[in-house]
């Protein structure tokens, strides 16, 4: 892609994404390169991951429909992000000059819906998005090590209680520890990511009040960063299997909290705030 481009910038609990409403979506080798560039730390702008979307039913109304495309910072696609969802509606709002909104998004794991809230907050919105079924993930493609025992050389001794993975329109490890806060999630995260060929978005959780989930986050495309909306998910779906938490989850993570509630639908609800809009000369 070329010219000129707009990016929204926005956080969801501390995970960030550049938004570019384009009137088509950007070839894949193109889409890829721009990530790179643009959500580089020091050389670009600085993100998560990058967000082009097309805005199907501009006119208003309930019928708005966006179709987008993720891909993480270091360029690779990236099926949805529950975070991204919500910091996408949000940047659809903005440039509607909406306080509020309702949108179908269509990902590459399917549409959902999402809605946001005005705050007290400037520039903060809160949002629910609809996220779809959980489902059994991945097996590893190389068993041994176990993704317990891939971890444990990391985790000063405490032993990995048990582990399963969910897929959520992308594959998740959810790996129940000791202390999440005290797992070095750059190390411990690429070591269980490796077991799986595919690539592994590998998440470190315990039960830490009633209902209560704290989790470390390692997303694969974009390393450790501050919450993962579908690792919620993921993660309190897995930990309401094993019988540990009820049917609506707050998840901690280091950059704020999300609430899940896994009813049909399965939603996510959280805050994104808006950080700024940036004009690219050259995209």
């Amino acid at each position: 892609m070329t010219g000129g481009l707009r990016l929204h910038k926005l956080e969801g609990l501390g995970n960030d994404f550049l938004v570019a409403l384009v009137d088509e979506m950007p070839a894949e080798a193109d889409g890829a390169r721009a990530a790179v560039r643009l959500c580089h730390r020091s050389d670009g702008i600085g993100a998560d991951g990058l967000i082009y979307a097309v805005l199907d039913s501009p006119g208003g109304g309930s019928d708005r429909v966006a179709t987008m495309r993720l891909w993480n910072s270091d360029g690779s696609p990236a099926e949805v992000s529950g975070n991204g969802l919500r910091c996408l509606t949000h940047a659809i709002a903005h440039t509607l000059g909406a306080s509020g909104l309702d949108i179908v998004v269509n990902t590459v794991a399917g549409p959902r819906l999402c809605s946001i809230r005005p705050t007290s907050e400037p520039g903060a919105v809160v949002g629910t998005t609809e996220m779809g079924m959980p489902t059994p993930g991945p097996d590893p493609d190389h068993p041994d090590p176990s993704p317990a025992a891939a971890a444990a050389p990391f985790l000063g001794g405490d032993a990995v209680e048990r582990w399963e993975t969910v897929d959520m329109g992308n594959p998740h490890a959810v790996l129940s520890v000791a202390d999440p806060v005290a797992v070095p999630v750059s190390e411990a995260g690429p070591a269980v990511e490796a077991l799986f060929t595919g690539g592994m978005n590998v998440h470190f959780g315990a039960v830490t009040g009633p209902d209560e989930l704290t989790l470390g986050v390692w997303e694969r495309g974009a390393g450790a960063t501050a919450a993962c909306g579908t690792g919620a998910v993921a993660a309190a779906a897995v930990f309401h299997r094993w019988c540990e938490v009820g049917k609506n989850v707050t998840v901690r993570m280091a950059g704020g909290e999300a609430r899940v509630d896994l009813s049909e639908p399965v939603t996510l609800t959280g805050e994104s705030t808006y950080v700024a809009t940036v004009d690219v000369p050259d995209a």
